[in-house]
């Protein structure tokens, strides 16, 4: 069905905390009709984004659904992916108004019994994107060693740096130029875009690399040459550094593109983003043990920087490391494509 979708980012409507809502807006333009967050009652998304055209903000699913949307959408990550004791009231005011609900949390909505009963009621669905299918527990098995397709995967100097947008604007130059590419999300927005995809940090730590194997087995057997992976968290990062080890083992990437943000020097616990060059030895080498692969480009983030400070810090980075480096959101995907399919015509 044709979706109009009112997207909740109440309180985070923002370039860097309300990533879900902004994919929205970027990958399925169109689609969304209005935003929550009572703070910026009166701006658009491109006032407040950059992009994003006139979609409004509003106060509250009631003045929403002035713009008849079908869905409301999950649009922001809380704390832990919990669900709010505040927004109880305002998911069962969405349902009764016969709204789809799009969630990426991890509390399950469609195992709290009002909301299913209320669901039921109105006759709409409830999407729990990290509920983990049963055949999605598995162990790897290693099956890198006899897959056809190539596999990109990015990484990234910390978390929420830009690994999903700079991997789905290279992946979509790779479709533009009639390359048979396969895009699988590994997060809630990655898997609204995509439509396919598995929620590893709702899998049980054993089954990361499984779980991400089997739905790259599955993309090979449809016949892709080239199966982009999301990348999720950071090897450097204490937090969240898990569920980056199990995608790189799970994905056995062919080739890597690290995500960078120049403005920012440290992460959330305070400790200092490492050394660039540094950092893509370390991802090399994790994967070296078992097969060969490179860093072959770098995805640069340019929030805080003006267009021509972003290209002077990519000379800056290509002088470095020697390899391409670009923001891809701003200035097209084509830079880093070029890089990829050089390295893996090797």
């Amino acid at each position: 069905m044709a979706r109009r979708i009112l997207a909740l980012a109440e309180g985070r409507f923002s370039p860097l905390k309300s990533k879900t809502a902004n994919a929205a807006l970027i990958y399925t333009p169109g689609d969304t009709v209005a935003i929550i967050d009572s703070t910026k009652v009166g701006s658009t998304a491109q006032q407040v984004l950059g992009y994003g055209g006139d979609v409004p903000v509003v106060a509250s699913v009631e003045e929403g659904l002035k713009f008849q949307p079908t869905h409301l959408l999950i649009g922001i990550a809380p704390t832990g992916g919990r669900l709010p004791d505040t927004w109880r009231e305002w998911i069962k005011t969405a349902i009764r108004n016969r709204m789809h609900i799009l969630s990426g949390l991890h509390t399950i909505l469609s195992d709290d019994a009002e909301f299913t009963a209320l669901a039921s009621e109105y006759g709409v669905t409830i999407t729990d994107w990290r509920r983990i299918p049963h055949e999605y527990e598995v162990v790897s098995k290693g099956n890198y060693r006899t897959r056809a397709a190539k596999t990109i995967l990015t990484v990234g100097a910390d978390c929420n740096i830009g690994k999903m947008t700079t991997m789905l604007q290279v992946y979509n130059v790779f479709k533009q130029r009639g390359l048979k590419s396969d895009f699988i999300g590994t997060g809630q927005t990655g898997i609204m875009i995509s439509g396919k995809g598995i929620a590893v940090d709702a899998i049980i730590s054993d089954y990361i690399a499984g779980c991400i194997e089997k739905c790259i087995d599955a993309s090979n057997a449809e016949g892709y040459d080239y199966i982009f992976v999301e990348g999720q968290g950071a090897l450097t990062h204490q937090g969240y550094s898990g569920v980056t080890f199990g995608l790189m083992h799970g994905t056995m990437p062919d080739a890597m593109i690290m995500c960078v943000q120049p403005t920012r020097t440290h992460d959330d616990y305070g400790l200092p983003i490492p050394d660039l060059k540094r950092l893509i030895a370390l991802h090399e080498q994790v994967i070296e043990f078992f097969r060969p692969t490179k860093v072959v480009g770098i995805g640069i983030n340019s929030i805080g920087l003006t267009d021509d400070q972003s290209k002077a810090e990519a000379k800056r980075l290509e002088d470095l490391t020697g390899l391409p480096a670009i923001d891809t959101f701003r200035f097209g995907g084509e830079k880093l494509a070029d890089a990829l399919q050089a390295y893996l015509k090797r």
